[in-house]
């Protein structure tokens, strides 16, 4: 029999514990995909967040180490500047990159790290139960904002591709959306070349992918994939943001 679709290598058995819904697996996949196409899956190693997917290393059999909160980045540049020849990725979500790892990201994009970066972004906190995150959406409910999130008290959401799209130092930033077979298309595509990047040694590299949380979110899976649709994709235009081709500092 002719096999056309399997289990990554670079997956395990393991079920997942995400909710019903969620799109953190479909992540995973896209990223055992791409590492099991490239042929990095034995030198690869990730770095596990604190958040939802803090249990990653269950899931990805390839090595793994575990990040205190935000530092994923910190652990990475330091594992790789030891082992330039290991392929570092760091796997995080909006709250665990975007509010107390800003700093450890901005600084590794700004050094040019030759780390890639899986950056899931679901506009809200979700381990946790459902808090307001650097990026939930104006208006948006959550429990900490349970009148909707005021820009006037608290500021707009952070556009991390944008933000670090705009430091001078070469690099591959991109933001895609996992919600619709079209969209994990071009998903798959993106996260790709940020791995193929580091293989060459060329960049730092970070895929922001929209994802939907339908547990805190308080709706369907299929309702979630519409919001998303309606409410994140306008304010967090999809697309790559820069390649490492573009010269740096104009």
């Amino acid at each position: 029999m002719h096999v056309i679709f399997a289990k990554p290598e670079s997956l395990t058995d393991r079920t997942t514990h995400y909710c019903p819904g969620c799109t953190h697996g479909v992540i995973h996949r896209l990223v055992a995909e791409s590492l099991d196409e490239l042929g990095l899956r034995e030198r690869t190693v990730g770095i596990a967040p604190v958040g939802c997917a803090v249990l990653a290393y269950h899931y990805f059999n390839t090595d793994f180490q575990e990040a205190a909160h935000g530092r994923a980045a910190a652990m990475a540049t330091g594992s790789k500047r030891v082992r330039p020849d290991l392929i570092l990725f760091t796997y995080q979500g909006d709250g665990d990159l975007a509010s107390i790892g800003m700093g450890e990201t901005i600084h590794a994009c700004n050094r040019g790290e030759k780390i890639t970066t899986i950056f899931v972004n679901n506009a809200i906190y979700g381990m946790t139960g459902g808090q307001m995150a650097p990026t939930t959406m104006p208006g948006q409910i959550t429990t900490t904002t349970p009148f909707g999130r005021d820009v006037n008290d608290c500021g707009h959401p952070l556009r991390v591709a944008e933000i670090l799209s705009e430091i001078r130092t070469p690099g591959y930033i991109a933001r895609v959306a996992v919600h619709t077979p079209r969209h994990i298309i071009e998903a798959k595509r993106c996260i790709k070349q940020a791995f193929r990047y580091q293989a060459e040694g060329r960049c730092y590299s970070l895929v922001e992918c929209l994802s939907t949380c339908p547990t805190n979110w308080g709706l369907t899976p299929e309702e979630a994939g519409q919001w998303l649709e309606e409410n994140m994709i306008p304010y967090y235009p999809l697309g790559v943001k820069r390649t490492p081709e573009e010269t740096a500092g104009g």
